[in-house]
C-alpha cells in the first residue's frame, strides 16, 4: 500500500460517511475479490488519468452485466468456486506439495480457462494456463480430478503393474483355499475371505476345527472367522508391502517434481489470482451500480465537489425498508468554508455524510449515487461527527471531540476535505459559538474544502452559509391537522414527511429560519415556552 494512501483517511471516516456500508454490501464471491476489496487504495490528485481508466473499465463491466446477464451469472458461479491457492503456489519452490494441494491447483487452473472463455479478451482477460494444466493432466482429459498418474513416471507404472500382478496372485491363492473350504465343509466365505457364524450354529464348532480358518473376533452371540495366512501367503503379502513402500516413495518423488514444475508457473498463476480478484470486485461494483442507479462522476482538475440530487445510500436503504422516500440533496462545495444550519431534524448531518460518501466513492473508483457529480480529488479526508466519548481515556464527549479534531487538523494538507458536524455542542453555548467561529477563521485560511454543520448562528462573510429548507414551504394548516390526532411516534414521522432536506444558500445578513421552535411547538411544548424563546431571540438580536 502506498504511504500516501495510508494517510488519506481512517476507518472512522470510512464508517461514518457510509462508505464501509457500501463496501460491506458488495457481492464479492471469491477470496481473491475479498482480498482486493480489503486492500483498496484511493486515487489521489495526480492520478486522475488512472481513475478515468478505472471508470472506463467499470463502464465496460456494467455494459457486460447489463447486455449478457446469463453470462454474468455464470461468471459469478465460477467465481464462487475459486479457492485461494496462493499459499501453496508460494510454497512450491521449496516444499513438496500434497496430493490435495496439487488437486486444488489443477482445479484452479481449469477454472481459469473456464473464466477466460466466459469473459473473452479485453481489460479483464486472464493469462492462458493450458501449458500448466498439461503438467498436471498428462492424459489431457481436462477432468476436475487428480491422481498420481502412471504417466508421471515409468518407474511408478512398472511398480504398480508388478504390484497388481502380485495382488492377483494373492487373491488366486486365497480363492483356492476359499473354494476348498466350501467344497469340504460347506462354509462359504465372503469376498473378503471371512465369515460371521452364530455360536448356536453347528458350523461354529466345525469352523473352529478347520486349519485354514482362524478366529479374529468374538462377542456373546457370534464368532468371526477369517482365512488363515500360511507361509506362502505371508511371503506374497510381505512382497506386496515392499511394493507398496516403493510405490509410495515414487509417488512422493512425483509430488516433488510436480511441485517444482508448478513453481515454474508461479508468476502466471499468482497474477491470474490477482486478475480474478479484480474481475470479481469490478463485477460486484457493476452490479451494485446497476441496482442503485449510480452514475460516473466527472473528474475535475479544480478541487471542487458538486453534487446534483445526491443520495446517501445507507439512509436511502433504511427509508426504503420502512416504505419511505429519500429526498435527494444538491450542493456545490469549493475550497473555503461552507456552513449548514437547520434544526436537528433537518438532515444537516446526512448532507455532511453525503459529501464525504461521494468523495470517497469517487476516489476509490466507484460510481456515485446522484444525477451527476463533479469531483476534484482530495489529498486527505477527515470527518468529526457524533458523540465520541472515550471512556477508556476518561475523556468527556467534548474532550474526545477535541482529540479527534487535533488529529484531523494535523493530518490535513492542501486539497483536503474536512467535514465537521456540530462541533462544541457538548460545552456551554458562548464558548461553543466562539470555538466554532474561530475554527471557521482557521479553516478559511487553508486550501481545504471545509463543510461544517452547526446550530449556532454563524455570521462570517468568509463562510458560505446554507440552510436546510426544512419546513419553509410546508403547508402548516395541513400539517397541524395531521398532527392533531397522532401519537408521539406518529407526530415525529409526520413532521419528517413535510421536511424539505434540500439546501438553500443564505445571503449575508439574511434571517435564518428557526425551525427548531416550530418543531418544538408542533411536538407539544407549551406555547408560553415557545413564545418566551422567541422573546429571548429578539432580545439577543438587539
Amino acid at each position: 500500500m502506498r504511504e500516501a494512501a495510508k494517510k488519506f483517511t481512517n476507518k472512522k471516516t470510512l464508517s461514518e460517511t457510509g462508505f464501509s456500508y457500501v463496501t460491506g454490501n458488495l457481492s464479492v464471491h471469491s477470496p481473491y475479490g475479498n482480498s482486493i476489496l480489503r486492500s483498496q487504495e484511493a486515487f489521489l490528485p495526480g492520478e486522475e488519468k488512472k481513475l478515468e481508466i478505472e471508470f472506463d473499465r467499470l463502464e465496460e463491466m456494467i455494459s457486460f452485466a447489463s447486455r449478457e446477464p446469463k453470462k454474468a451469472r455464470t461468471l459469478m458461479e465460477s467465481l464462487c468456486l475459486a479457492k485461494d491457492i496462493s499459499g501453496s503456489i508460494k510454497r512450491s519452490e521449496a516444499v513438496t506439495l500434497s496430493v490435495v494441494e496439487i488437486f486444488e491447483i489443477k482445479s484452479f487452473l481449469l477454472l481459469c480457462e473456464e473464466i477466460r472463455k466466459i469473459i473473452g479478451e479485453g481489460n479483464f482477460e486472464l493469462i492462458p494456463v493450458s501449458d500448466a494444466i498439461d503438467v498436471l493432466d498428462p492424459k489431457g482429459d481436462r477432468m476436475n480430478t487428480f491422481y498420481i498418474y502412471d504417466e508421471f513416471s515409468e518407474k511408478l507404472a512398472e511398480l504398480r503393474a508388478e504390484k497388481k500382478a502380485l495382488d492377483t496372485e494373492i487373491r488366486r491363492v486365497q480363492k483356492a483355499k476359499k473354494d476348498s473350504i466350501k467344497a469340504e465343509y460347506g462354509i462359504m466365505l465372503t469376498p473378503k475371505f471371512d465369515i460371521v457364524i452364530p455360536k448356536s450354529s453347528d458350523d461354529c464348532e466345525q469352523a473352529k476345527n478347520i486349519d485354514l480358518l482362524e478366529t479374529v473376533a468374538e462377542d456373546y452371540s457370534s464368532v468371526t472367522f477369517a482365512l488363515k495366512a500360511d507361509a506362502e501367503t505371508y511371503k506374497l503379502i510381505e512382497k506386496a508391502e515392499n511394493f507398496n513402500m516403493a510405490i509410495e516413495e515414487e509417488e512422493e518423488n512425483c509430488c516433488v517434481r510436480l511441485s517444482r514444475r508448478i513453481w515454474e508457473y508461479a508468476d502466471v498463476i499468482l497474477e491470474n489470482g490477482r486478475r480474478i480478484g479484480y474481475l470479481d470486485l469490478m463485477l460486484a461494483k457493476a452490479n451494485y451500480s446497476i441496482e442503485h442507479k449510480l452514475v460516473r462522476p466527472k473528474i475535475m482538475e479544480e478541487h471542487i465537489l458538486s453534487i446534483k440530487n445526491g443520495r446517501h445510500l445507507q439512509v436511502e436503504d433504511i427509508l426504503e425498508s420502512r416504505g419511505k422516500v429519500y429526498c435527494p440533496i444538491s450542493m456545490e462545495l469549493r475550497e473555503g468554508v461552507t456552513c449548514i444550519t437547520g434544526a436537528n431534524m433537518g438532515g444537516k448531518t446526512i448532507s455532511l455524510k453525503l459529501a464525504g460518501l461521494i468523495m470517497l466513492m469517487t476516489q476509490y473508483g466507484y460510481f456515485v449515487p446522484a444525477d451527476s457529480a463533479e469531483v476534484g480529488l482530495s489529498n486527505f479526508m477527515g470527518i468529526l461527527i457524533g458523540d465520541s466519548q472515550s471512556m477508556e481515556r476518561g475523556l468527556s464527549s467534548f474532550g474526545s471531540e477535541m482529540e479527534e479534531l487535533k488529529d484531523i487538523l494535523a493530518g490535513a494538507k492542501p486539497r483536503s476535505l474536512i467535514l465537521v458536524d456540530e462541533i462544541a455542542s457538548g460545552t456551554n453555548p458562548s464558548e461553543g459559538q466562539a470555538l466554532t467561529e474561530s475554527l471557521i477563521d482557521y479553516l478559511s485560511e487553508k486550501e481545504y474544502i471545509s463543510l461544517m454543520t452547526t446550530h449556532f448562528d454563524v455570521k462570517d462573510e468568509r463562510a458560505v452559509s446554507m440552510q436546510v429548507r426544512g419546513l419553509a414551504d410546508a403547508d402548516f394548516r395541513r400539517l397541524n391537522s395531521e398532527l392533531s390526532g397522532a401519537d408521539r411516534n406518529e407526530r415525529i414521522d409526520i413532521i419528517g414527511k413535510y421536511m424539505d432536506y434540500n439546501l438553500a444558500l443564505v445571503e449575508t445578513g439574511e434571517e435564518v429560519p428557526k425551525d427548531a421552535l416550530n418543531i418544538a411547538s408542533m411536538l407539544g411544548i407549551p406555547e408560553e415556552i415557545i413564545m418566551g424563546a422567541r422573546r429571548h431571540l429578539e432580545k439577543d438580536k438587539k
